[in-house]
């Protein structure tokens, strides 16, 4: 691949393939023994030149793309990126803000969540109107607002005034890649590369109109779809559904129901709990005990039959990421080998109340509602699974109480026809998520955590139930264990009387909130709890009543209802995943951060082999990721600033890949932070920049120069800049 650069000629040559198992590189052993990437490279000397011996937390680049000996760049603070903890809270033994003042009032707000971040203006001079967008020049649709609409009907007006000249990147020459691919733009006038599917043509009157390179009755049926809808998403709300539950007229009956059960069965349970303490006349005490027992009723519906699913050596998890795990992020990822995706993490209550924007996120692309790889024959495959029946995307909620947990499951199960799961975020250490008691506050919380997933798991039909959890809330007081046993089991209280919670699946990821990025995740821990499901699941059965346990077919996964276990944390390699999968024990390793620096770290996987990239080919994945931004945004002013936005965003954390060919050693380390190098072409050099205008200046080679009003300021700390495109 040839890029043009500044009015120079980059030529490589394609990536090299370093074809070493997992098995032969492992990370044990002194520095000096681990693999050496150019062993027959020799010396200055002539004598066979060895390794230096590796530092910790610095790259072993090899001296010869060495710019600057010492680690001269800011360390990246990856929790800022995933949102910081606040200063003052609880978790850092400082005064926990949320009860200050009466609400809440007086408290100060709390920085690092990225709240205020800017992106600027990226919207057109002039609005165009939709009874416009999408016709042709002499057919427009009637405007409800008449003259009272506050947007553009001049059709020429628009595209001379209104909005900024059409694209015309190198990469797309000027043709609009939606248009190109399905024959049609959702954007219509709107789209940046418009020219490339319209036309004047002139009628036999004399009279000279602006067409779309569509048919008239094509275009006007595109014009009365949902404006959200793209070629090849799935699970898209309608408007109508969305306003049903902002007036609160879509009928959750189920969450209905076992909200008013569960309130009656807590307070009953309270009333018995205080009376037993309290009780002192063994006769009177075992009397009134019974009295209250008799009052505690059974659930008003039980669990449907879930559909069965399945995590395994062969099934690699893409982490449910903030901001970046977007849909067309999750598209790429599932394109190299991603087997389950996440949507990013929707709070529960704006869903609950119909918000876009949290509905916005449920949509997934076709490529991940196929079948995730399954190997038939293993062991741990689950009675009764039926790969063709299953799917890569499930969905991610947080939740602060149970009733909102359940309404919001049931919304999304009652709604998304393409949904493998819904899973429960505990691990969430945003400030403002946590101060309210969603995320990690829950491990804090076990009674609260059971009631949500018992009521998830009532109201979600077909669909399981999973959640991730984090070790604990402080460092070095890990809640792990228990919260795992209470998830398989139930609490004492309450297994004999209402059976297991119903948790399909554990996702663990082998850190505290209070811990920093700068700490390697504890898989020590992790293979500690992974033992723990083990020997739940094998001996469940013996400590259930058969006589009151739940059905067979409202249980997860199997008749016996075995949980998966999935760890997470600091996955960067085909050689990290499996020694995780062979040592830890676990069933499947979710990956993060991983994935957004080299997303072909799933491809890795698939090969079992290191896969040296060159800048060229890492090239062509931004150029995808743009294109499939389009198709999910749109080619307008709009779709175009969103796209590159979230580009940004990713070449935030994808600047850190140290290409394979420049290390003198194996594995690579995902908390490495090089010295100041240099690539193997200029190319490759400008990927590795940590600098904005750089990012920006790769951008532009698929999107064109930046709006004048365009600003991007990353998550991290490191680089709290804000950047004018």
């Amino acid at each position: 691949m040839t890029v043009n650069l500044e009015n120079s000629q980059v030529q490589e040559s394609n990536g090299i393939t370093f074809a070493k198992r997992a098995t032969e590189e492992g990370s044990d052993g002194p520095a000096s023994k681990r693999l050496k990437l150019d062993p027959n490279e020799n010396s200055r000397d002539g004598s066979q030149s060895r390794p230096a011996e590796r530092k910790r937390g610095v790259a072993p680049i090899k001296p010869e793309y060495i710019i600057t000996a010492s680690v001269t760049q800011d360390v990246v603070d990856d929790d800022a990126a995933e949102a910081s903890i606040a200063t003052n809270d609880a978790v850092n033994s400082k005064p926990d803000p949320r009860g200050e003042g009466k609400k809440g009032k007086n408290r100060k707000k709390q920085s690092g969540q990225n709240q205020n971040r800017s992106y600027g203006q990226h919207d057109d001079a002039l609005r165009l109107c939709t009874t416009r967008a999408h016709t042709n020049e002499f057919s427009p649709r009637e405007c409800k607002f008449g003259d009272r609409c506050n947007m553009c009907h001049d059709l020429r007006k628009y595209l001379k005034e209104g909005r900024r000249d059409d694209l015309e990147t190198e990469t797309f020459d000027g043709k609009c890649p939606v248009y190109e691919k399905y024959g049609k733009c959702a954007s219509g006038w709107k789209c940046r590369f418009v020219k490339s599917h319209s036309k004047e043509v002139e009628h036999e009157d004399g009279r000279k109109e602006l067409v779309l390179l569509q048919s008239t009755d094509s275009a006007s049926l595109e014009a009365d779809e949902d404006p959200d809808k793209r070629p090849g998403v799935v699970n898209i709300v309608s408007s109508d559904l969305k306003w049903d539950l902002a007036r609160r007229k879509m009928k959750l009956e189920k969450s209905e129901a076992y909200i008013k059960w569960q309130e009656k069965d807590t307070e009953l349970s309270r009333k018995f709990y205080n009376k037993k303490k309290d009780l002192e006349n063994a006769e009177n005490d075992a009397a009134e005990l019974a009295e209250l027992r008799a009052q505690f009723t059974d659930p008003p519906l039980k669990p449907s039959e879930k559909r069965k699913i399945y995590f395994g050596r062969e099934t690699p998890v893409l982490a449910p990421l903030t901001t970046q795990g977007n849909l067309p992020f999750r598209r790429l990822c599932a394109e190299l080998g991603a087997q389950v995706t996440y949507s990013e993490m929707a709070m529960g209550m704006p869903l609950v109340q119909g918000h876009k924007s949290e509905w916005a996120l449920m949509k997934a692309h076709e490529a991940e509602i196929v079948p995730p790889r399954f190997t038939p024959g293993r062991d741990s495959v689950v009675r009764g699974y039926d790969n063709s029946k299953d799917l890569k995307f499930g969905a991610q909620i947080s939740a602060n109480q149970p009733w909102v947990a359940m309404k919001a499951t049931e919304a999304l199960t009652m709604s998304l026809p393409h949904l493998r799961l819904v899973d429960l975020n505990c691990g969430c250490p945003i400030d403002l998520v946590f101060q309210q008691g969603g995320g990690s506050a829950l491990l804090d919380a076990p009674p609260k955590l059971e009631k949500m997933i018992r009521g998830m798991n009532a109201v979600s039909g077909e669909v399981p139930v999973t959640a991730k959890l984090r070790m604990g809330v402080k460092d070095g007081r890990p809640t792990a264990t228990k919260l795992i046993e209470r998830l398989a089991f139930g609490s004492p209280d309450f297994r004999d009387r209402l059976g297991a919670p119903g948790c399909a699946a554990i996702t663990l990821h082998g850190r505290s909130r209070q811990q920093r990025y700068t700490k390697s995740a504890d898989w020590s821990y992790i293979a500690e709890c992974a033992a723990l499901i083990k020997s739940y699941n094998e001996k469940k059965a013996a400590l259930t009543d058969t006589n009151q346990q739940p059905d067979e077919s409202t249980q997860t996964n199997s008749a016996d209802s075995k949980m998966y276990f999935i760890g997470n944390g600091d996955c960067y390699s085909h050689v990290d995943y499996f020694d995780h999968i062979d040592n830890a024990k676990v069933d499947a390793v979710m990956i993060a951060r991983g994935a957004m620096i080299k997303p072909w770290i799933f491809e890795e996987i698939e090969k079992g082999q290191y896969l040296d990239k060159s800048a060229s080919e890492r090239l062509g994945y931004i150029e995808k990721y743009v294109r499939y931004g389009l198709e999910a945004w749109g080619s307008d002013e709009l779709g175009v600033g969103f796209t590159r936005r979230f580009l940004l965003e990713w070449l935030s954390f994808t600047h850190r890949y140290v290409p394979i060919g420049l290390l003198e050693h194996l594995p690579p380390s995902l908390n490495d932070r090089p010295p100041k190098y240099r690539g193997r072409n200029d190319l490759e050099t400008l990927m590795a920049s940590d600098n904005y205008k750089d990012w920006i200046k790769i951008s532009e080679m698929f999107l064109g120069p930046a709006h004048p009003d365009f600003k991007f300021q990353p998550k991290h700390k490191s680089h709290s800049y804000e950047a004018e495109g």
